[in-house]
Protein backbone atom coordinates (compact mmCIF):
# COMPACT_ATOMS: atom_id res chain seq x y z
CA UNK A 1 0.00 0.00 0.00
CA UNK A 2 1.34 3.42 -0.90
CA UNK A 3 1.67 5.71 2.10
CA UNK A 4 1.44 9.49 1.80
CA UNK A 5 4.35 11.73 2.67
CA UNK A 6 4.05 14.43 5.29
CA UNK A 7 5.44 16.85 2.72
CA UNK A 8 2.35 17.98 0.79
CA UNK A 9 2.44 17.87 -3.00
CA UNK A 10 1.98 20.99 -5.04
CA UNK A 11 3.42 24.48 -4.77
CA UNK A 12 2.49 26.22 -1.53
CA UNK A 13 5.09 29.01 -1.59
CA UNK A 14 3.38 32.36 -1.84
CA UNK A 15 6.39 34.69 -2.07
CA UNK A 16 9.73 34.87 -3.82
CA UNK A 17 11.51 34.88 -0.45
CA UNK A 18 9.97 31.50 0.42
CA UNK A 19 10.91 30.13 -2.99
CA UNK A 20 14.58 31.04 -2.50
CA UNK A 21 15.11 29.72 1.02
CA UNK A 22 18.33 27.78 1.58
CA UNK A 23 16.55 24.87 3.28
CA UNK A 24 13.24 23.46 2.07
CA UNK A 25 12.06 22.53 5.57
CA UNK A 26 12.97 23.42 9.17
CA UNK A 27 14.11 19.84 9.72
CA UNK A 28 16.60 20.11 6.89
CA UNK A 29 17.98 23.26 8.51
CA UNK A 30 18.19 21.44 11.84
CA UNK A 31 20.13 18.57 10.23
CA UNK A 32 22.58 21.09 8.76
CA UNK A 33 23.16 22.58 12.21
CA UNK A 34 23.64 19.09 13.67
CA UNK A 35 26.16 18.34 10.94
CA UNK A 36 28.20 21.45 11.76
CA UNK A 37 28.10 20.62 15.48
CA UNK A 38 29.27 17.08 14.70
CA UNK A 39 32.20 18.50 12.73
CA UNK A 40 33.08 20.77 15.64
CA UNK A 41 33.33 17.67 17.82
CA UNK A 42 35.29 15.70 15.19
CA UNK A 43 38.82 16.55 16.47
CA UNK A 44 37.87 15.03 19.83
CA UNK A 45 36.97 11.73 18.18
CA UNK A 46 38.96 11.31 14.95
CA UNK A 47 42.69 10.76 14.61
CA UNK A 48 45.02 12.96 12.56
CA UNK A 49 44.64 10.86 9.40
CA UNK A 50 40.90 11.43 9.14
CA UNK A 51 41.26 15.06 10.21
CA UNK A 52 43.79 15.54 7.41
CA UNK A 53 41.27 14.20 4.89
CA UNK A 54 38.56 16.54 6.22
CA UNK A 55 40.95 19.49 6.01
CA UNK A 56 41.75 18.63 2.39
CA UNK A 57 38.05 18.38 1.59
CA UNK A 58 37.60 21.80 3.20
CA UNK A 59 40.14 23.91 1.34
CA UNK A 60 39.70 22.02 -1.94
CA UNK A 61 35.93 22.41 -1.60
CA UNK A 62 36.23 26.19 -1.20
CA UNK A 63 38.29 26.43 -4.39
CA UNK A 64 35.98 24.04 -6.24
CA UNK A 65 32.94 26.12 -5.27
CA UNK A 66 34.56 29.12 -6.94
CA UNK A 67 35.02 27.11 -10.11
CA UNK A 68 31.41 25.93 -9.95
CA UNK A 69 30.22 29.54 -9.75
CA UNK A 70 32.16 30.20 -12.93
CA UNK A 71 31.37 27.02 -14.85
CA UNK A 72 28.14 25.71 -13.35
CA UNK A 73 26.31 28.98 -12.78
CA UNK A 74 27.73 31.34 -15.41
CA UNK A 75 28.47 28.83 -18.16
CA UNK A 76 32.10 29.93 -18.58
CA UNK A 77 35.07 27.58 -18.61
CA UNK A 78 38.44 27.70 -16.89
CA UNK A 79 41.40 25.38 -17.32
CA UNK A 80 43.66 27.54 -15.17
CA UNK A 81 41.99 27.28 -11.76
CA UNK A 82 45.06 25.66 -10.19
CA UNK A 83 47.10 28.72 -11.15
CA UNK A 84 44.83 31.00 -9.12
CA UNK A 85 44.80 28.44 -6.32
CA UNK A 86 48.59 28.57 -6.27
CA UNK A 87 48.66 32.37 -6.47
CA UNK A 88 46.57 32.54 -3.30
CA UNK A 89 48.99 30.21 -1.51
CA UNK A 90 52.06 32.22 -2.57
CA UNK A 91 50.39 35.59 -1.94
CA UNK A 92 49.46 34.70 1.64
CA UNK A 93 52.98 33.44 2.38
CA UNK A 94 54.47 36.57 0.73
CA UNK A 95 52.31 38.96 2.75
CA UNK A 96 53.23 37.20 5.96
CA UNK A 97 56.96 36.76 5.27
CA UNK A 98 57.67 40.12 3.62
CA UNK A 99 55.37 42.50 5.48
CA UNK A 100 54.66 40.70 8.73
CA UNK A 101 50.91 40.52 8.11
CA UNK A 102 49.39 38.00 10.55
CA UNK A 103 48.41 34.77 8.81
CA UNK A 104 44.73 35.14 9.79
CA UNK A 105 44.67 38.44 7.87
CA UNK A 106 47.08 37.38 5.12
CA UNK A 107 44.75 34.62 3.92
CA UNK A 108 41.71 36.83 3.08
CA UNK A 109 44.05 39.54 1.73
CA UNK A 110 45.63 36.95 -0.54
CA UNK A 111 42.15 36.03 -1.74
CA UNK A 112 41.51 39.70 -2.58
CA UNK A 113 44.80 39.87 -4.51
CA UNK A 114 43.78 36.74 -6.41
CA UNK A 115 40.44 38.38 -7.18
CA UNK A 116 42.14 41.29 -8.97
CA UNK A 117 44.31 38.83 -10.87
CA UNK A 118 41.20 36.89 -11.88
CA UNK A 119 39.49 40.07 -13.06
CA UNK A 120 42.55 40.81 -15.21
CA UNK A 121 42.56 37.38 -16.80
CA UNK A 122 38.77 37.47 -17.03
CA UNK A 123 38.76 40.47 -19.37
CA UNK A 124 38.99 38.19 -22.46
CA UNK A 125 35.86 36.43 -21.19
CA UNK A 126 33.88 39.50 -22.18
CA UNK A 127 34.41 38.64 -25.84
CA UNK A 128 35.43 34.98 -25.88
CA UNK A 129 33.39 31.86 -25.26
CA UNK A 130 33.54 28.15 -25.81
CA UNK A 131 36.77 26.69 -27.15
CA UNK A 132 38.44 30.09 -27.49
CA UNK A 133 37.81 30.91 -23.82
CA UNK A 134 39.09 27.45 -22.81
CA UNK A 135 42.33 28.11 -24.71
CA UNK A 136 42.71 31.54 -23.10
CA UNK A 137 42.32 30.12 -19.57
CA UNK A 138 44.62 27.25 -20.52
CA UNK A 139 47.24 29.85 -21.39
CA UNK A 140 46.72 31.61 -18.05
CA UNK A 141 47.66 28.38 -16.28
CA UNK A 142 51.05 28.26 -17.96
CA UNK A 143 51.61 32.01 -17.55
CA UNK A 144 51.12 31.68 -13.80
CA UNK A 145 53.27 28.55 -13.60
CA UNK A 146 56.10 30.41 -15.32
CA UNK A 147 55.59 33.40 -13.02
CA UNK A 148 55.85 31.18 -9.94
CA UNK A 149 59.08 29.64 -11.22
CA UNK A 150 60.74 33.00 -12.02
CA UNK A 151 59.46 35.45 -9.40
CA UNK A 152 61.97 34.82 -6.61
CA UNK A 153 60.77 37.92 -4.75
CA UNK A 154 57.21 36.57 -4.60
CA UNK A 155 57.26 32.79 -4.70
CA UNK A 156 60.87 31.95 -3.94
CA UNK A 157 61.31 30.69 -7.48
CA UNK A 158 62.36 27.08 -7.81
CA UNK A 159 63.12 26.93 -4.07
CA UNK A 160 59.54 27.62 -3.03
CA UNK A 161 58.38 29.62 -0.04
CA UNK A 162 57.74 28.86 3.61
CA UNK A 163 54.21 29.41 4.90
CA UNK A 164 54.04 30.03 8.62
CA UNK A 165 51.37 28.34 10.77
CA UNK A 166 48.22 30.12 11.87
CA UNK A 167 48.53 31.87 15.22
CA UNK A 168 45.40 33.32 16.78
CA UNK A 169 45.48 35.21 20.09
CA UNK A 170 48.72 33.47 21.01
CA UNK A 171 47.44 29.98 20.20
CA UNK A 172 49.40 27.95 17.65
CA UNK A 173 46.97 26.28 15.22
CA UNK A 174 49.56 24.45 13.13
CA UNK A 175 48.45 20.93 14.08
CA UNK A 176 45.61 19.05 12.40
CA UNK A 177 43.25 19.57 15.33
CA UNK A 178 43.82 23.31 15.51
CA UNK A 179 43.90 23.98 11.78
CA UNK A 180 40.74 21.92 11.30
CA UNK A 181 38.73 24.64 13.04
CA UNK A 182 40.30 27.33 10.84
CA UNK A 183 39.26 25.44 7.71
CA UNK A 184 35.81 24.64 9.11
CA UNK A 185 35.19 28.32 9.84
CA UNK A 186 36.05 29.35 6.29
CA UNK A 187 34.08 26.47 4.76
CA UNK A 188 30.91 27.48 6.61
CA UNK A 189 31.39 31.18 5.81
CA UNK A 190 32.26 30.74 2.13
CA UNK A 191 29.55 28.19 1.41
CA UNK A 192 26.94 30.41 3.08
CA UNK A 193 28.18 33.38 1.06
CA UNK A 194 28.14 31.32 -2.13
CA UNK A 195 24.63 30.04 -1.47
CA UNK A 196 23.24 33.49 -0.71
CA UNK A 197 25.10 35.05 -3.64
CA UNK A 198 23.34 32.73 -6.04
CA UNK A 199 19.96 33.78 -4.57
CA UNK A 200 20.73 37.45 -5.21
CA UNK A 201 20.18 39.60 -8.28
CA UNK A 202 23.76 39.01 -9.45
CA UNK A 203 23.34 35.26 -8.99
CA UNK A 204 20.22 35.25 -11.14
CA UNK A 205 22.13 37.26 -13.74
CA UNK A 206 24.87 34.60 -13.76
CA UNK A 207 22.27 31.90 -14.42
CA UNK A 208 20.65 33.99 -17.17
CA UNK A 209 24.02 34.41 -18.89
CA UNK A 210 24.54 30.65 -18.68
CA UNK A 211 21.11 29.61 -19.92
CA UNK A 212 20.82 31.99 -22.90
CA UNK A 213 23.18 34.90 -23.19
CA UNK A 214 21.25 36.52 -26.05
CA UNK A 215 18.04 36.59 -24.05
CA UNK A 216 19.96 37.88 -21.03
CA UNK A 217 21.38 40.72 -23.10
CA UNK A 218 17.94 41.62 -24.40
CA UNK A 219 16.72 41.76 -20.77
CA UNK A 220 19.39 44.38 -20.05
CA UNK A 221 22.05 42.20 -18.42
CA UNK A 222 25.57 43.42 -19.10
CA UNK A 223 27.25 40.25 -20.37
CA UNK A 224 30.79 41.61 -20.17
CA UNK A 225 30.32 42.79 -16.58
CA UNK A 226 28.94 39.50 -15.28
CA UNK A 227 31.37 37.31 -17.18
CA UNK A 228 34.34 39.22 -15.76
CA UNK A 229 32.71 39.36 -12.32
CA UNK A 230 32.30 35.59 -12.28
CA UNK A 231 36.03 35.19 -12.95
CA UNK A 232 36.78 37.54 -10.06
CA UNK A 233 34.53 35.64 -7.65
CA UNK A 234 35.92 32.31 -8.79
CA UNK A 235 39.45 33.59 -8.21
CA UNK A 236 38.57 34.84 -4.71
CA UNK A 237 37.45 31.35 -3.70
CA UNK A 238 40.49 29.79 -5.37
CA UNK A 239 42.84 32.23 -3.63
CA UNK A 240 41.38 31.59 -0.19
CA UNK A 241 41.48 27.82 -0.71
CA UNK A 242 45.08 28.09 -1.87
CA UNK A 243 46.05 30.20 1.15
CA UNK A 244 44.59 27.58 3.50
CA UNK A 245 46.40 24.88 1.55
CA UNK A 246 49.74 26.67 1.79
CA UNK A 247 49.60 27.37 5.51
CA UNK A 248 48.43 23.83 6.20
CA UNK A 249 51.42 22.31 4.43
CA UNK A 250 53.83 24.94 5.75
CA UNK A 251 55.58 25.18 2.38
CA UNK A 252 54.44 26.01 -1.15
CA UNK A 253 56.23 25.15 -4.38
CA UNK A 254 55.42 25.91 -8.01
CA UNK A 255 55.45 22.20 -8.90
CA UNK A 256 52.25 21.63 -6.95
CA UNK A 257 49.95 23.80 -9.08
CA UNK A 258 49.95 22.15 -12.49
CA UNK A 259 47.32 21.65 -15.15
CA UNK A 260 46.54 18.26 -13.59
CA UNK A 261 45.22 20.04 -10.50
CA UNK A 262 43.02 22.21 -12.73
CA UNK A 263 41.60 19.04 -14.27
CA UNK A 264 40.96 17.66 -10.79
CA UNK A 265 39.00 20.79 -9.88
CA UNK A 266 36.89 20.35 -13.01
CA UNK A 267 36.39 16.71 -12.06
CA UNK A 268 35.10 17.73 -8.63
CA UNK A 269 32.31 19.91 -9.98
CA UNK A 270 31.45 17.46 -12.78
CA UNK A 271 31.18 14.52 -10.40
CA UNK A 272 29.39 16.52 -7.72
CA UNK A 273 27.04 18.34 -10.08
CA UNK A 274 27.39 21.53 -12.08
CA UNK A 275 25.45 24.45 -10.66
CA UNK A 276 25.05 22.96 -7.19
CA UNK A 277 26.63 24.17 -3.96
CA UNK A 278 25.95 20.89 -2.17
CA UNK A 279 27.16 18.97 -5.21
CA UNK A 280 30.48 20.80 -5.02
CA UNK A 281 31.10 19.41 -1.54
CA UNK A 282 30.03 15.93 -2.65
CA UNK A 283 32.33 15.98 -5.65
CA UNK A 284 35.26 17.26 -3.60
CA UNK A 285 34.74 14.52 -1.02
CA UNK A 286 34.63 11.92 -3.80
CA UNK A 287 37.83 13.17 -5.44
CA UNK A 288 39.76 13.44 -2.16
CA UNK A 289 38.73 9.98 -0.97
CA UNK A 290 39.09 8.17 -4.31
CA UNK A 291 42.93 7.95 -4.21
CA UNK A 292 42.72 6.71 -0.59
CA UNK A 293 40.22 4.04 -1.63
CA UNK A 294 42.45 2.97 -4.51
CA UNK A 295 45.43 2.73 -2.17
CA UNK A 296 43.38 0.61 0.22
CA UNK A 297 42.26 -1.58 -2.70
CA UNK A 298 45.87 -2.16 -3.74
CA UNK A 299 46.72 -3.13 -0.16
CA UNK A 300 43.84 -5.61 -0.05
CA UNK A 301 44.93 -7.08 -3.40
CA UNK A 302 48.46 -7.60 -2.10
CA UNK A 303 47.08 -9.35 0.98
CA UNK A 304 44.76 -11.62 -0.98
CA UNK A 305 47.25 -12.57 -3.67
CA UNK A 306 50.10 -13.01 -1.25
CA UNK A 307 52.59 -13.24 -4.09
CA UNK A 308 54.99 -10.87 -5.73
CA UNK A 309 52.85 -7.92 -6.74
CA UNK A 310 55.47 -5.26 -6.32
CA UNK A 311 54.58 -3.93 -9.76
CA UNK A 312 51.15 -3.09 -8.38
CA UNK A 313 52.60 -1.01 -5.56
CA UNK A 314 55.04 0.68 -7.93
CA UNK A 315 52.21 1.70 -10.23
CA UNK A 316 50.02 3.02 -7.38
CA UNK A 317 50.53 6.67 -8.37
CA UNK A 318 49.49 5.91 -11.95
CA UNK A 319 46.51 3.92 -10.71
CA UNK A 320 45.33 6.88 -8.65
CA UNK A 321 45.59 9.27 -11.61
CA UNK A 322 43.89 6.79 -13.94
CA UNK A 323 41.04 6.25 -11.48
CA UNK A 324 40.35 10.00 -11.39
CA UNK A 325 40.20 10.18 -15.19
CA UNK A 326 38.03 7.08 -15.38
CA UNK A 327 35.64 8.44 -12.76
CA UNK A 328 35.20 11.69 -14.71
CA UNK A 329 34.47 9.77 -17.94
CA UNK A 330 32.00 7.40 -16.27
CA UNK A 331 30.11 10.24 -14.61
CA UNK A 332 29.91 12.16 -17.89
CA UNK A 333 28.42 9.07 -19.55
CA UNK A 334 26.17 7.61 -16.88
CA UNK A 335 25.51 10.44 -14.40
CA UNK A 336 26.06 13.77 -16.17
CA UNK A 337 24.10 15.68 -13.49
CA UNK A 338 26.45 14.47 -10.78
CA UNK A 339 26.11 12.94 -7.33
CA UNK A 340 23.72 15.63 -6.13
CA UNK A 341 21.16 14.59 -8.75
CA UNK A 342 21.39 10.95 -7.66
CA UNK A 343 21.05 12.00 -4.01
CA UNK A 344 17.91 14.00 -4.81
CA UNK A 345 16.38 10.98 -6.51
CA UNK A 346 17.23 8.71 -3.57
CA UNK A 347 15.92 11.26 -1.08
CA UNK A 348 12.69 11.63 -3.03
CA UNK A 349 12.19 7.87 -3.40
CA UNK A 350 12.92 6.90 0.19
CA UNK A 351 11.42 10.04 1.73
CA UNK A 352 14.59 10.88 3.66
CA UNK A 353 13.06 14.23 4.59
CA UNK A 354 9.46 13.36 5.42
CA UNK A 355 8.90 16.05 8.04
CA UNK A 356 8.08 19.49 6.74
CA UNK A 357 7.05 21.17 9.98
Amino acid sequence: MITSSLIPCGQFKTSYAKDTTIFDTPVMRAWAVVGVLALIAAPMILNNYYLSLLIQIGFMGIAALGLNILVGYTGQISLGHAGFFGFGAFASAWLNNSFGVPVVLAMPLAAVMTTFLGLLFGIPAGRLKGLYLAIATFASQFILEDFFARADWFSGGSSGAAANPVNLFGYDLSGDKGFFYVVLFWVVVMFLIGTNLLRSRDGRAFIAVRDHYLSAEVMGINLTKYRILSFGLSSFYAGLGGALYGHYLGFVSAEGFTILMSIEFLGMIIIGGLGSVAGTLMGTTFMVLLPEVMEGGVGIAKTLVGGNVGWLAEGLASIKQASIGLAIILFLIFEPDGLVHRWRLIRSYWKFYPFSY
